[in-house]
């Protein structure tokens, strides 16, 4: 059930240029404060989970007038509510110029689990302090799941070739891991809010309890000035997971328009 919000999260468009250099970001952001996501899991034709994603002036200031406070909500959804409840709540707090987390948080209530934490970046060392310890990067720039997704919003995909793989590191569940994903090319698709030209890749997923053999999991990002991912598919064990946007406002640019660092 987890994947459900994994998914939400998953909105992670995660690039990376080389295993071990820093990712080219844009000098603006493609997000301002205001912006609300909202996204629909459906397991099959059955309405799951929903999520809201959320940016926020920051309270937190970390000696920086440019920081941002990300907001990640998710719970599940009609009849899944019955058998298993979850809400879970993702916090974490960015530089606003460089996309790199300060500090992350999360409370997680899913059935009768639990979990907190609290994990304070610190780049220049390599390093992230959560509740169960000290954990170390293989590079300065890393981020925690949804700083992740924000900051690939903004890199510079000027080079991107259809069928380049890359990678992104990120720090989750006390681990340090790296997350690949290919460049499928553009497409456009229907959605809620109109038909949109986006840009398709696929990140990758390991086979197990969840998923098939063969499974793939596609994302759709608008290939406009926002970059927000409007839908997400991937096939498991018996049917499939589709995250579809439901609801955008507060954008920073007209939905669908075409800026310069589009493809």
């Amino acid at each position: 059930m987890r994947i459900l919000y994994l998914l939400v999260l998953f909105v992670l468009g995660a690039f990376s240029y080389a295993n071990s250099q820093n990712l080219p970001y844009l000098a603006e952001p493609t997000f301002k404060h205001g912006e609300k996501l909202t996204y629909k899991l459906r397991y099959g034709i059955v309405s799951a989970a929903t999520g809201t994603l959320e940016v926020k002036n920051s309270e937190l200031r970390f000696s920086n007038p440019n920081a941002f406070h990300l907001s990640a909500f998710g719970q599940t959804s009609g009849a899944f509510s019955v058998f298993y409840k979850v809400r879970n709540q993702y916090d974490s707090y960015i530089d606003g110029k460089t996309y790199l987390p300060y500090l992350y948080t999360e409370n997680i209530q899913e059935g009768n689990y639990r979990r907190e934490e609290y994990a304070v970046f610190d780049h220049k060392n390599k390093s992230v302090t959560a509740r169960k310890g000290t954990f170390k990067s293989p590079i300065t720039q890393f981020f925690d799941l949804l700083s992740a997704y924000y900051f690939s919003r903004n890199l510079d995909l000027s080079s991107l070739k259809i069928g380049d793989s890359f990678k992104m590191t990120y720090f989750l569940n006390d681990e340090v891991e790296q997350l690949g994903i290919k460049y499928v090319g553009t497409e456009k698709i229907k959605t809620s809010l109109g038909t949109l030209d986006c840009i398709k890749l696929s990140p990758e997923i390991k086979p197990g309890r969840i998923f098939k053999k063969n499974s793939q999991l596609f994302l759709w990002v608008t290939n406009d000035g926002n970059r927000i991912p409007v839908k997400a598919q991937v096939e498991i064990l018996i049917g499939s997971i589709t995250m579809e946007l439901v609801s955008a406002s507060g954008l920073k640019h007209e939905l669908g328009k075409r800026v310069s660092y589009s493809k």
